[in-house]
């Protein structure tokens, strides 16, 4: 079971590094989502909350920028998190669960980027769920809940 927990969250880790390399080669084509998504540009037509809607290319890039960084931070954790668990593989049961603390860590930092960014942030505050273009939650909701999955079942005990 250790090695599937250890598996389950380099997996994770090579997913984001993907996520980060992808956001970073493909800097305009994941930059328009997200201008799309502060503009509401692709929003409901007069709909009551387009006074939320952000124009201004220098926040566009700043929230691009938020992202791009909390991606890495959370591949950083997980990716880090995953060697801790390699080193431990065969330690006792106590060193093995100090060894999940930062794989955990990542887990939960990449959730709340899903979960907050883009399914609260994006999916609500500034509509996202109403374009039929610029809509990812069908995706944060994905990435949400893989990595509450690896979550779980990292830190189901296995002595």
């Amino acid at each position: 079971m250790r090695l599937c927990k250890i598996a389950v969250v380099a997996c994770s880790f090579l997913y984001l590094l993907a996520v980060v390399y992808n956001n970073l080669s493909d800097y305009n084509s994941n930059y328009q989502f997200v201008r799309h998504v502060l503009g509401m540009d692709t929003t409901l037509p007069g709909n009551a909350g387009m006074w939320r809607a952000i124009q201004a290319p220098w926040m566009h890039r700043a929230f691009y920028a938020a992202i791009i960084l909390w991606e890495s931070a959370s591949a950083a954790l997980i990716g880090i998190g995953a060697c801790r668990l390699w080193a431990a593989r065969r330690a006792p049961a106590a060193e093995w669960q100090g060894a999940k603390t930062l794989a955990a860590a990542g887990l939960t930092v990449g959730m709340a980027l899903w979960y907050l960014a883009f399914i609260t942030v994006g999916g609500e505050w500034f509509l996202m769920w109403q374009s039929k273009v610029w809509n990812g939650l069908e995706s944060a909701f994905r990435e949400f809940t893989v990595m509450g999955i690896s979550l779980v079942f990292l830190s189901l005990r296995d002595d």
